[in-house]
């Protein structure tokens, strides 16, 4: 049997659709070298916090991961709203963008960018 107690699991997972639209993104904005995926919270929105989804340099208090071939950081501090959640990307008639399903959220807004723990 194999020794798990080394293994680190990934805190959050990216849809293969979310990755198809970050490589695009990741083209069309021209993003630079050495910038990865910032996913994180910030107080706000209509139920207490929102979500960051943009790219950014590492800063100190980040963790770095690499989840479905896409560069992730996210401040330490985060991890305690974001651990298991799926960021998934969207196309349909009535609704288009990034969706959050984050099982830590006790409640979430309509439009679904807004949760409080």
């Amino acid at each position: 049997m194999a020794d798990n107690k080394n293994v680190v699991q990934d805190p959050i997972s990216l849809t293969d659709g979310a990755v198809e639209q970050l490589g695009r993104l990741m083209d069309e904005k021209g993003v630079p070298e050495g910038h990865a995926l910032r996913v994180g919270v910030k107080g706000g929105g209509c139920a207490g916090f929102s979500y960051i989804l943009g790219f950014d340099l590492k800063k100190e208090n980040d963790e770095i991961y690499e989840i479905n071939g896409v560069t992730v950081i996210m401040d330490k501090a985060h991890a305690l709203y974001l651990i298991g959640i799926e960021i998934d990307f969207v196309q349909g008639l009535n609704n288009r963008g990034f969706t959050f399903n984050n099982p830590n959220a006790k409640e979430s807004c309509g439009c679904g960018t807004s949760f409080s723990a």
